[in-house]
């Protein structure tokens, strides 16, 4: 399983658990609180009551045996309180019934008064609210009218009648707990509402957070492919992923391998590399060297001397085209002092190259002024100095070679073959070389390594044409 799905995965199972035990306690709180304060109501109802009919209780006009005096001035109060009409909103909820349940005890527990009739008579001296209460305790109870539904539960809060410090009966307050369900019902449906909400919005925190840490770990994973191998094509490494956190300090400690990992990496390949080339001329040295120390004609003395002092040459040549290369692959960046004109360097790097070209009876010809830029003047003229010189090894006796200057560009064309264009992808590689035209290998390969190192120093890029004849360098440098 990938990490974004596996830290997806976890977030949802904690946020779903946490949101699950949230919710059913919400849940499971919201009856029982309600009908608390419900209760706690009903204290207060119950004893203001208690304390209107005290007077008539203890004075006995409300009592069985008074059936035929008229009805006492409490009892008429609460009849009427039955039956007044009532037109309430309460929080989008209309209420048009009085909903309390009165009824009075005697001290023996019998039903002096009922609000509803029904119940005047009887003895309920058993039940819990009567009974704690007529001990001086606090009377509560709940009971179903029907013993099955739930809905049909009533709650009992009594309060004490006192005369004289006695305890002379109780009177109760009865509520339906159906008149508050519809509230408890909707609670119940704000606090789901609310919380499938709150799971929703977790959700897409969490696939937020999950995509932002899988983001940065596939750009940390991404710098790692790209420079878990040394770079052929010789360009800057590139940059360390900003990332937050520990991420960060990951890449950084990344990069402190890359750079150790290239540097080994680098060596091993110049070392392979210059090996490689080195066997040629060695062998031809030490070849020419063993057959000078016999006695040989004087024709083949002067060639084989020729030809030591021609692979000495090229040796040479190997060896400081290498130190330039290896100068510049350590480099980060152009470091130019001053902005370099393009006319200039191309002007040094032909008087550099005119001596080679005489002899080979080639002509250089410098066209256009190109522009002033932040460049590296050295590198520049460099880089000219190489194109020119390759240019020379591949154009025929009496050719031409053209340096066109236009704005920040460069061109180099001769009149030579052209490359074969297989070999047109791997120009630029270290020690990477074409036959020249009479068919010798002479060069190092490093002369188009060091054009391209420079030309990516400078943030630029370079094109290669086969003219059919002629080839064709055209190096852009960025302004």
């Amino acid at each position: 399983m990938r990490l974004g799905l596996r830290l997806l995965f976890a977030f949802f199972i904690i946020n779903g658990i946490a949101a699950f035990f949230i919710l059913r306690v919400f849940t499971a709180e919201i009856k029982p609180s309600v009908r608390e304060v419900m209760e706690d109501m009903m204290v207060d109802t119950a004893n203001i009551l208690a304390e209107l009919a005290s007077d008539e209780v203890a004075s006995g006009r409300m009592s069985l045996t008074q059936r035929g005096a008229p009805e006492s001035v409490f009892a008429r109060s609460v009849r009427r309180y039955a039956t007044r009409p009532i037109d309430a909103t309460i929080w989008g909820f209309s209420k048009q019934s009085l909903d309390y349940r009165i009824y009075v005890v005697d001290a023996s527990g019998h039903v002096i008064f009922d609000s509803e009739g029904r119940a005047e008579g009887l003895d309920y001296s058993r039940w819990r609210d009567v009974a704690l209460t007529l001990r001086g305790e606090y009377g509560a109870r709940a009971s179903r009218d029907v013993a099955e539904d739930d809905a049909s539960g009533v709650m009992y809060v009594a309060a004490p009648i006192v005369h004289n410090e006695q305890i002379i009966g109780a009177l109760t307050v009865a509520k339906p707990t159906r008149t508050v369900q519809r509230f408890i019902e909707r609670a119940e449906r704000k606090v789901l509402k609310g919380g499938v909400l709150l799971l929703a919005l977790s959700a897409l925190v969490g696939i937020g957070i999950t995509l932002w840490i899988v983001w940065h770990v596939r750009r940390l994973r991404d710098y790692a492919l790209s420079v878990q191998a040394p770079s052929e094509s010789m360009a800057a490494p590139p940059p360390v992923p900003q990332v937050p956190g520990e991420l960060g300090d990951l890449a950084r400690a990344m990069d402190h391998m890359r750079e150790r990992l290239e540097g080994r990496d680098y060596i091993e390949g110049y070392v392979r590399a210059l090996t490689h080339e080195l066997k040629s001329p060695v062998a031809a040295i030490r070849g020419a060297g063993e057959l000078l120390q016999d006695d040989l004609p004087d024709d083949d003395r002067a060639a084989f001397s020729a030809q030591v002092v021609e692979q000495s040459e090229r040796l040479q040549r190997l060896i400081d085209r290498l130190l330039e290369l290896s100068k510049l692959e350590q480099r980060q960046h152009a470091d130019p002092a001053a902005p370099a004109s393009l006319r200039d360097c191309a002007d040094r790097a032909a008087a550099q190259c005119s001596a080679r070209a005489r002899q080979r009876d080639i002509a250089l010809s410098v066209t256009g002024d190109g522009a002033c830029g932040p460049w590296e003047a050295g590198l520049v003229t460099l880089a000219i100095g190489n194109l020119i010189d390759n240019a020379i090894d591949f154009s025929p006796a009496n050719g031409t070679i053209h340096i066109d200057l236009q704005g920040a560009t460069i061109t180099v064309t001769d009149e030579g073959p052209g490359v074969p264009d297989y070999a047109l992808a791997r120009l630029g590689e270290r020690f990477f070389t074409t036959p020249r035209p009479d068919g010798s290998r002479s060069g190092s390969g490093l002369g188009l390594a060091i054009v391209k190192r420079i030309v990516d120093l400078h943030g630029g890029q370079w094109q290669l044409f086969n003219l059919e004849p002629g080839f064709r360098v055209r190096l852009h440098l960025a302004v």
